[in-house]
């Protein structure tokens, strides 16, 4: 994953590990721990395209609106309990987390608030180059894969076809469709999705066959011809029992997840962050500079807003001014 900069003392890269294992469990509402009102505390969660949308938001919201930003860098759960307690601001791409929510929204703690929609639509799945598809017409379903699981044989999975994930804690219902659907793979995580899409990239231009997770919005999508493939639409329920699911993934509505004090606060950061709407093709253009091109993502970041101010000036709020 590419090093976010320290970028002249306003946007401040933090972990909150620490900080939520000194802070207990909320007896009070410690979203409202009083903060800095010109200090605006996003999560920063492990994939590229979440880390486009964040170095964009934050720099409109320093260069623009004259507000501090830190981008804190946490995994997906974690980001929720660090919302509960006032060490964050918001979440700004929630894939449908909606035990988090029932646990700390109006139901639970009433320590966050459901925002609105980011504009992307988060598309999770199996996905193939399509050479091989060109190939074996079969592969693009689940049943046609299932007979052929010997073409994603590597030396580390011997007699089984490899499945090739990212980062083991990525919203993943894989062994459970492994289980279901009877196939004949073994998940091997290749640790982050910089290292996985890597050797995607590697047996893509060998054109060596790769059956692995993916998700949309994604840079690779852009760069790479790759086909998703079929399994049943997903029902309610259907992913239960996380030993036995028999869909596919939901397609999810990204939204926002806002701290409820910062909700209360109704300043111009939080209209602007919930103004922001855009689509995949902007998010994916971002993330590929940084990660295919291996930018810096302040760089990056500056470069879409000056070439987008089309894009972007409408999710200024009125008084977009910092307090």
């Amino acid at each position: 994953m590419p090093r976010i900069p320290v970028k002249s003392g306003m946007l401040r890269l933090l972990a909150v590990g620490m900080v939520l294992a000194m802070v207990s469990s909320c007896a009070v509402r410690t979203d409202q721990i009083p903060k800095d009102p010109g200090t605006v505390r996003m999560a920063l969660n492990g994939w590229v395209g979440y880390e486009a949308s964040a170095q964009v938001l934050a720099h409109i919201l320093e260069e623009e609106m004259g507000y501090d930003t830190q981008l804190m860098r946490v995994e997906e759960q974690p980001s929720w309990q660090a919302l509960d307690q006032g060490e964050l601001d918001v979440i700004l791409e929630n894939w449908g987390h909606d035990d988090l929510l029932e646990l700390y929204g109006p139901q639970g703690n009433d320590t966050v608030v459901e925002g609105s929609s980011t504009g992307n639509e988060g598309v999770i799945g199996w996905y193939i180059p399509a050479y091989l598809a060109e190939e074996n017409p079969d592969l693009l379903h689940y049943e046609g894969l299932r007979e052929n699981t010997d073409l994603f044989r590597t030396a580390e999975t011997g007699s089984s076809g490899e499945f090739l994930a990212g980062a083991p804690g990525f919203v993943s219902q894989d062994q459970g469709m492994i289980n279901a659907f009877d196939m004949d793979l073994e998940i091997v995580y290749a640790g982050t999705e910089a290292a996985q899409m890597t050797e995607v990239q590697s047996r893509y231009a060998a054109e060596e066959p790769v059956l692995f997770y993916s998700n949309k919005p994604h840079w690779i999508h852009e760069q790479l011809d790759l086909v998703k493939v079929d399994f049943p639409d997903y029902y309610d329920g259907c992913d239960a029992d996380l030993e036995y699911i028999d869909c596919d993934y939901p397609v999810y509505d990204l939204n926002k997840i806002f701290r409820s004090g910062f909700v209360d606060d109704d300043n111009a950061a939080y209209r602007f962050l919930d103004n922001w709407e855009w689509t995949n093709s902007h998010q994916n253009e971002v993330a590929g500079m940084i990660a295919d091109e291996g930018m810096d993502p302040s760089e990056a970041a500056e470069i879409w807003v000056n070439e987008n101010p089309e894009v972007w000036r409408p999710w200024l709020p009125e008084d977009h001014e910092a307090p």
